[in-house]
C-alpha cells in the first residue's frame, strides 16, 4: 500500500495516530491540575515505565489538554548533562512573560522576573550551564542567597502568586526525571512542598524510568507523600487492538484477525514497537486486508529497524564490560535476574560487579526491581544483545 499515506509512526516522542488506553492517566492529570488552580491540595504526579512505553507522548499530550483550558505550562527534558537549574532558568523566563501580559499578574509576574534575574546571578557560579537573558534587575534578598534549595523556593513561591493572581496554574512537565541529580530533586521537592502547603497553584507532571521512585524517596523521605507515581506499562490487549486496527480503518484498511494477533504477540502491547510493526506491515501490505502474511513480512524489516535505531543507539553507548554484563543478563533471559545468577554467568564474585552495575543504572539500561535483582529498562533488549552478540565469544 501506499508509504505515503501510513498512519503509523515509530520515533522518539512521536504522536501516535490513536493514543490507546492512557484515558485513565491523562484524566488524573486533568483533575489534579484543575484542583490547583483552585487551590485545593493536590499531589504532583509522576509517571514511571520502561523506555518505549510512550511516557514522552503522554506527557506532551497532557501538557496540550492543560493549555487548552487556559494552564500555563512549561516542558523540559532533563538530559544526563545539564543541570536542572539549567533546565527550568528558560522555561520559566517564558512562563513568567506570559503571566506578565495579565494585567491583574503583571507586577508579581515581573518580581518574579526579577527573582529569576537574582536565582541565575546567584548560582552561575556553581552551575556555570545556566543562561537566560533578561533585562530587569535583580531584587535583593528575592532567590539570590547562591543555594540552591533555599533559592529554588523563593522563586517557585513568586511564580506561583503571579499565577495565583492571574487565575490560572504554572503545571511543570519534565521528562527523564531519572537523571537529574539528587541534590536538584531535594530542591525541587523542596519548592513543591512550600507551595503546597501555601496553596499556590504550581504543579510537578513528570516522566522516568522506574527507579525514579527511589531517587526521590532518597532526595527526600516525604517524597511519597507529596507525589503519585502512576505506572504507564504494555497496554492492555484491547487498547493494543485498538492503536492498530483504529487507525488502519479510518483509511479504509482493515487488519486481518490473525495479522492482528500477531502484531499484539510480536510487540508484547508496547506502544513504540505497535507503531513499528503497524508501519512495516502496512508498507508490506499490498492491499486491505493486512494478512498474517504481510505481518511475517513485515516482522524481519521490524526488528531489523529497532536493532539499527532503536536498540543501537542504546547498546553504542556502553563500555565492552557493560556490554558483556547485559549480554549475561540476556542469557538468562527477560528478567529481572538476580545479581548472583548474572554474576555466575560472567563468572565473577557480585562485589566487583557493583561498579558497572552503577554506570548502568546511571545509563538508564538497567534499574533494580527490588534489592539485589537487576531488569532491562528498554523491553525485548535481552533478545537484542542475543542477536548482536551472538555465540559465547562475549563470555572470554
Amino acid at each position: 500500500m501506499n508509504p505515503v499515506t501510513n498512519p503509523f509512526a515509530p520515533g522518539a516522542g512521536t504522536p501516535p495516530p490513536e493514543l490507546a488506553g492512557r484515558e485513565e492517566v491523562r484524566e488524573t492529570v486533568r483533575i489534579a491540575t484543575e484542583r490547583v488552580r483552585l487551590g485545593l491540595p493536590t499531589k504532583s504526579i509522576l509517571m514511571v515505565g520502561l523506555r518505549g512505553v510512550g511516557k514522552t507522548v503522554l506527557l506532551d499530550r497532557m501538557r496540550d489538554d492543560a493549555e487548552e483550558v487556559g494552564i500555563h505550562t512549561l516542558r523540559v527534558e532533563a538530559p544526563e548533562d545539564l543541570s536542572l537549574p539549567a533546565l527550568l532558568a528558560p522555561e520559566l523566563r517564558s512562563a513568567l512573560l506570559r503571566l506578565s501580559r495579565n494585567e491583574k499578574a503583571r507586577d508579581l509576574a515581573r518580581r518574579a522576573l526579577r527573582g529569576l534575574a537574582g536565582f541565575a546571578k546567584a548560582l552561575k557560579v556553581k552551575y556555570p550551564d545556566i543562561e537566560v537573558g533578561l533585562d530587569l534587575e535583580p531584587e535583593p534578598g528575592l532567590a539570590d542567597n547562591g543555594d540552591l534549595e533555599h533559592d529554588l523556593q523563593a522563586l517557585l513561591e513568586a511564580t506561583g502568586a503571579a499565577a495565583q493572581k492571574a487565575g490560572t496554574a504554572l503545571a511543570m512537565f519534565i521528562d527523564e526525571l531519572q537523571y537529574v541529580r539528587e541534590e536538584e530533586l531535594a530542591a525541587l521537592i523542596t519548592a513543591l512542598h512550600r507551595g503546597a502547603q501555601r496553596r499556590l497553584p504550581l504543579v510537578l507532571v513528570g516522566a522516568g524510568l522506574p527507579q525514579l521512585r527511589g531517587n526521590m524517596g532518597r532526595a527526600k523521605s516525604y517524597a511519597e507523600r507529596l507525589f503519585d507515581f502512576p505506572e504507564i506499562d504494555a497496554l492492555t490487549p484491547a487498547a493494543a487492538r485498538s492503536a492498530i486496527s483504529k487507525p488502519a480503518r479510518d483509511r479504509g484498511v482493515q487488519v486481518a484477525e490473525d495479522a492482528l494477533e500477531r502484531i499484539i504477540q510480536e510487540t508484547r502491547r508496547y506502544p513504540y514497537f505497535l507503531q513499528e510493526w503497524g508501519k512495516h506491515a502496512w508498507d508490506a501490505a499490498a492491499a486491505s486486508p493486512i494478512s498474517l502474511q504481510d505481518v511475517q513480512m513485515a516482522s524481519e524489516e521490524a526488528i531489523a529497524a529497532l536493532d539499527q535505531s532503536f536498540f543501537r543507539v542504546r547498546f553504542d553507548r556502553l563500555t565492552p564490560f557493560e556490554k558483556r554484563y547485559l549480554r549475561a543478563m540476556a542469557e538468562l533471559g527477560a528478567g529481572p535476574h538476580r545479581s548472583g545468577d548474572i554474576a555466575g554467568k560472567l563468572c565473577r564474585p557480585v562485589t566487583s560487579l557493583g561498579p558497572t552495575r552503577s554506570q548502568l543504572i546511571a545509563k538508564g539500561m538497567i534499574w533494580s526491581p527490588s534489592h539485589g535483582d537487576t531488569g532491562f529498562t528498554v523491553p525485548l533488549f535481552d533478545e537484542f544483545m542475543r542477536r548482536i552478540m551472538p555465540g559465547d565469544d562475549w563470555k572470554e
